[in-house]
């Protein structure tokens, strides 16, 4: 079986996450695909298949006699699909070699080479779209599809290969997809996530990552009588905002540049509150934005009086790079098979998280790999074929090249 014929099927399956959740996985949704996955694992052979009670998908292909001493190498991708959009009723288009120019998705939107300028280049493809009204799914199961045909290849092509280790992972979206993984029972040396964009992409930076909130608390007193009392905690959310610096946010940086993301703000008089999301590639530069934070902080107190602001910065991860720098021979690898496919390797920093970066935390060196997708997260998310099956044949490659060390 393709690795498309899979996603088709997984896509169907309604696995999207809750943030508001405080239960693990944050949707039983997610049991469907996982319990599905379990079974077909097992009718592929592998035996040691299992769900635990965490919605943890996990099972191992032996290595082959005579490579036992081969490292073992994991695969990983994760269950659920991003609360940004709709996963439900998913319905997939297939579009048999396509043309290479705009498509018609439906609901008004329209899948652009304007806004997509590397749609060119799928030209002659087959490529596979939603029909405008939800996610694809394909981050990440895509992933997860690539992972079950890179499975049953080296299953059935009876190739040498030492301990492959696989998992699947509840609420990667909602960033908690790896903190319960078992590593012990995993028993990977390193792995690989499969969770990126195009099929020639590797990503061993993120950035570093903390949310920060600031608790504003105003003295509300009549308007008419407000001159030297009233302190309008909007109005100081509305400050704290303007005390940033404009050109440092997601919509002016690119690249390994940091910014500041406001996601909330509201409140009134009397109490209000603002939210951002602080990034850097960066370690030292992302300690000064929290140090600026902190500042703000202080400058509001000492202006309108203490415990006017509470700022609360809380970490979310940090940059695995410096997890991985030890082990280079895993990223060299990877860009070696994706170079052998014919491909320009495509090396990025993720502007973002990935479960590889808290795995890498836990002792678990682990980069991630394209998948062959674009634009997730929306309707206008896309994949083709195609580069599915680059996906897979690298996926193998990296499985024979350690085979072979």
């Amino acid at each position: 079986m393709r690795a498309y014929e899979r996603l088709l099927d997984y896509v169907v399956i309604h696995t999207t996450s809750d943030e508001e959740s405080e239960t693990v996985p944050s949707t039983g949704r997610q049991f469907d695909l996982a319990h599905k996955l379990k079974d077909e694992m097992t009718a592929l052979g592998i035996e040691d298949a299992d769900v635990d009670d965490n919605c943890y998908v996990m099972g191992h292909i032996p290595a082959t006699p005579g490579c036992e001493d081969k490292p073992a190498i994991g695969f990983i991708a994760h269950l659920d699909t991003a609360p940004d959009s709709s996963g439900e009723n998913v319905h997939p288009i297939i579009h048999e070699d396509y043309s290479g120019g705009d498509v018609e998705l439906g609901n008004g939107r329209v899948l652009s080479g304007a806004l997509f300028p590397h749609l060119s280049g799928l030209k002659g493809r087959t490529l596979i779209t939603t029909d405008g009204s939800t996610l694809l799914g394909a981050d990440d199961k895509a992933g997860i599809a690539e992972i079950m045909t890179m499975a049953e290849e080296m299953i059935r092509g009876g190739l040498p290969h030492g301990r492959i280790c696989i998992a699947f992972t509840p609420d990667e979206e909602i960033g908690h997809g790896a903190e319960l993984l078992d590593l012990e029972k995993f028993g990977a040396d390193f792995a690989y996530t499969v969770d990126g964009g195009p099929e020639n992409e590797i990503e061993y930076e993120n950035f570093n990552a903390a949310k920060a909130v600031f608790d504003i608390r105003g003295v509300s007193v009549h308007p008419g009588d407000a001159k030297n009392r009233m302190i309008n905690a909007a109005l100081v959310a509305c400050e704290i905002s303007g005390m940033l610096p404009s050109a440092e946010t997601p919509a002016h940086t690119e690249g390994r540049e940091g910014f500041y993301h406001l996601t909330d703000i509201n409140g009134n008089v009397e109490n209000a509150m603002i939210a951002y999301i602080v990034r850097d590639h960066d370690a030292g530069l992302f300690d000064s934005k929290i140090k600026t934070l902190r500042k703000i902080e202080q400058t509001i107190n000492e202006k309108y009086g203490d415990h006017t602001v509470k700022l609360t910065v809380v970490d979310q991860y940090r940059n695995m790079i410096e997890k991985i720098r030890p082990h280079m021979h895993i990223v060299e690898t990877a860009k070696k098979c994706i170079a052998e496919q014919g491909l320009e390797v495509l090396d990025v920093p993720v502007r973002g998280g990935t479960d590889g970066a808290q795995l890498s935390y836990r002792g678990l060196p682990c980069p991630n790999l394209g998948t062959g997708g674009y634009a997730f997260h929306g309707p206008l998310e896309h994949i083709t074929a195609e580069g599915m099956d680059a996906v897979v044949n690298i996926l193998c490659r990296i499985v024979k090249e350690y085979a072979n060390k």
